[in-house]
């Protein structure tokens, strides 16, 4: 009982409290330091489970989830095109085609500085931690993506709070199944991407090509 208190107090502060500090006007580093530790923290508590290193056990997934990811990002290819190309044309693929070099950058930067800590920290962890207090795996898959969209309040975007939302639906469903960071990790990296690649950067705090 007292250990299922001290995770719910854990979960409240790390992913509700911390995200919504950055909407706070206090000085940047009461957002940062606190945000800082908790990682540090994280990655404690992971080492410590043996759940850092590369795990090769999701080769059985292996088949079913490339088919998988290549149907829902055909879906995303058609509905993100789209919406470029009726919101804003002239960004369709703009920063690939004007600035190649920074495009390779982007991506590179995007998948290991960004989507690697965002998959140990709010599927990892957060499964780790937090699966047995929810026994119903749907409504786990739902609160996971709405604390990830959380997570992104501060860049004051609904757009992104939508798509966040979406991704988080897919990425946690995909760590239901498979229980791989890394799987889940290629998969959050190839959607992003996508989305920076087609144009959608600026609309999602990405670097420009203007």
């Amino acid at each position: 009982m007292h250990t299922n208190l001290y995770k719910g107090v854990e979960l409240f502060i790390f992913f509700i409290v911390l995200p919504l500090s950055f909407l706070l006007n206090i000085h940047f580093l009461f957002k940062v330091i606190p945000v800082v530790f908790g990682f540090v923290y994280i990655l404690i508590f992971l080492k410590r489970k043996g759940l850092l290193s590369i795990n090769f056990s999701f080769k059985k997934y292996w088949k079913p989830f490339c088919k998988e990811t290549i149907i829902k990002l055909a879906i995303i290819l058609l509905i993100t095109s789209g919406y470029v190309l009726y919101v804003a044309p002239d960004k369709l693929f703009s920063v690939m085609i004007k600035k190649p070099g920074m495009w390779v950058a982007i991506l590179f930067i995007y998948t290991f500085l960004s989507v690697w800590p965002q998959e140990i920290i709010y599927r990892t962890f957060f499964y780790k931690r937090y699966e047995k207090l929810i026994g119903n795996k749907w409504l786990f898959i739902f609160i996971n993506a709405v604390l990830f969209s959380l997570a992104h309040l501060f860049l004051r975007s609904f757009l992104v709070q939508l798509l966040t939302f979406i991704g988080g639906i897919l990425f946690a469903y995909t760590y239901q199944k498979t229980k791989s960071t890394l799987l889940v990790s290629i998969e959050h990296a190839i959607y992003g991407n996508w989305l920076f690649t087609v144009g959608m950067g600026e609309m999602l705090a990405f670097p420009g090509a203007d």
